[in-house]
């Protein structure tokens, strides 16, 4: 049996606690995510995806409920192990890129590197191989400016792989390439998921990329179904 990378139990979250315009996003939502499963995540705009992946990947807390990362249970955790979990075990891939301006695509990938520890040297390697296994190799040099749409999202992809996460959250990542892209890119992705174990969670609108995963869940009225 397949070991879980990430399980969310009874995650419950809702906004302006105590006031007439309160909003409940989620209702006890659970998840399990195995290792080297990439799994799907849909639902209609302003239904709590982004909330959901932001309680996973520790970015926020929920108001019940707990977040286990290959199986440490995150509940009352300091935000200083909060951060080193998240920093080391989990990738976050956005619909828009947010690379650094004014460091070139190599620099991008190194950064978080060298944040976690790694050597400059064996952070470049990692680096080029990364950018090489989704066909920008040729663009290490150039900054994000000097980068197609589709260049600059395959680089955003790489520098959420830099430090070998465990688990990866994606929100709409590939909302804004176009479909050749968005599969070399969507490729790439599953073949580490195949290679290496790694658990991916993908929000997307996108059925015909949602079919390709290894199962779909739709959030429905603050539950996954």
């Amino acid at each position: 049996m397949s070991k879980n990378m990430l399980e969310l139990s009874g995650i419950t979250k809702a906004y302006n606690h105590g006031k007439p315009n309160e909003i409940t996003v989620l209702r006890g939502a659970d998840l399990c995510l195995a290792a080297g499963e990439v799994v799907a995540l849909v639902a209609p705009s302003g239904a709590g995806k982004s909330t959901l992946l932001h309680i996973a990947g520790l970015l926020d807390t929920p108001d019940a409920g707990t977040v286990q990362i290959d199986g440490v249970d995150m509940t009352g955790r300091s935000d200083r192990k909060r951060t080193n979990v998240r920093r080391g075990g989990v990738g976050f891939i956005y619909q828009f890129h947010h690379l650094l301006p004014e460091f070139s695509a190599l620099e991008n990938i190194v950064l978080p590197q060298l944040a976690n520890g790694v050597a400059q040297g064996a952070a470049e390697k990692r680096a080029l191989e990364l950018l090489n296994t989704v066909g920008v190799a040729d663009r290490a040099n150039h900054r994000p400016a000097a980068l197609s749409g589709g260049e600059q999202q395959r680089v955003a992809f790489c520098r959420a792989l830099a430090n070998q996460p465990k688990v990866l959250l994606a929100d709409e990542p590939t909302g804004n390439l176009d479909p050749a892209t968005s599969d070399q890119v969507f490729g790439a992705l599953m073949a580490l998921a195949r290679d290496t174990g790694l658990s991916a969670l993908i929000a997307t609108h996108n059925m015909e990329l949602a079919a390709k995963m290894d199962r779909v869940l739709r959030l429905e009225n603050g539950v996954l179904v």
